[in-house]
């Protein structure tokens, strides 16, 4: 009891650091227990709907959700739903999530004034990543005009904050349809031409080898794969393999055009990602642009962190490594 007490005190001191998001985004970290003094227990907002996710063992953190719970229920501001995923459980339903507390989901968030879809019983994860808000802002803000290939889109919110930057064009492709579902909600939910939103639901190697082959050319491509998979097409390994998925869609930048590269291998530091970085920037045609920081919700802050990452992630804030290159093309370049 003295131990989910003292558990409880940091929930409590970290949502309190957290209230100005709320000016922003409906949608924001209000606890990462990995930092911030409950390895393994993570609490969001998605607009009237608390979502727990507890990494720990099946029952590991039973008492603690329930407190949590409870306690949001009774002093949350507009909190009218709990709703819990656990990771480890061998029921896909539990992975997925159930309701704790209330009986509807929150559906639709809004950031920076964007509207996003979202279906938090889609996935193990929430369907929107909190960690990518400051690209979804850097996205809004530079792409006007621009046409943007969004691979491995997953729901497409990155997709989504280019259009509501004014693109002409974004090609958003998975290998999920019901992922690329809610990316056309989005789209829709925000009135954006939807000639302007193409969706290709395929493998990332075969569509992009396509794209190659066709000789496509956009002026932003973003690569945000998974950490690990595999089809019969390729391999993702962001932990050991990086470069490789660079290479499949880096002849796809147009001159002067940007690529952005996430990384969220947890045990990949931040020095080896700049290093590999660096390999592929040494030449004329692709040069290092900027780092985009993960948000303090999501990192916590120095009065609420206890624990560091496993490996160090500096220069980045977080293990989630965010990257802006900019391309130049040898047939445009003097």
């Amino acid at each position: 009891m003295a131990a989910d007490n003292e558990i409880l005190q940091h929930i409590k001191h970290a949502i309190e650091q957290r209230k100005s998001f709320a000016d922003i985004t409906t949608a924001y970290g209000l606890f990462n227990g990995f930092y911030e003094g409950c390895p393994g227990l993570v609490i969001d907002r998605y607009g009237e709907t608390l979502v727990i996710l507890d990494h720990g063992k099946p029952g590991e953190h039973r008492e603690i959700i329930h407190r949590v719970s409870q306690w949001a229920m009774e002093s949350l501001e507009n909190i009218a739903s709990v709703f819990l995923k656990q990771r480890q459980s061998p029921d896909q339903k539990l992975v997925n999530g159930i309701l704790i507390e209330g009986s509807n989901l929150c559906q639709s968030i809004v950031e920076f004034d964007v509207k996003y879809a979202v279906d938090l019983q889609i996935n193990q994860d929430a369907s929107f990543y909190l960690d990518t808000r400051n690209l979804r802002r850097w996205l809004l803000d530079h792409s006007d005009g621009l046409r943007v290939l969004n691979t491995f889109a997953y729901t497409g919110s990155l997709g989504a904050a280019a259009g509501m930057g004014n693109t002409s064009l974004v090609v958003q492709t998975d290998l999920n349809k019901s992922f690329l579902e809610i990316a056309k909600q989005s789209w829709e939910l925000n009135n954006l031409d939807p000639g302007k939103n193409k969706i290709i639901t395929g493998d990332f190697f075969r569509v992009t080898g396509k794209m190659r082959h066709k000789a496509r050319l956009f002026d932003c491509v973003i690569l945000d794969p998974p950490y690990f998979s595999t089809t019969e097409a390729g391999r993702v390994d962001l932990q050991n393999n990086f470069i490789q998925l660079i290479n499949k869609v880096r002849p796809l930048v147009a001159h002067q055009g940007w690529l952005i590269l996430i990384n969220n291998a947890l045990f990949l530091s931040g020095e080896a990602f700049m290093q590999e970085i660096g390999t592929i920037c040494d030449s004329p045609y692709l040069a290092f642009e900027k780092i985009i920081p993960v948000p303090q919700d999501v990192t916590g802050y120095p009065n609420t962190i206890l624990d560091a990452p496993p490996v160090n992630p500096a220069p980045f804030n977080h293990p989630t490594k965010i990257a802006i290159l900019q391309a130049f093309r040898k047939d445009k370049r003097k």
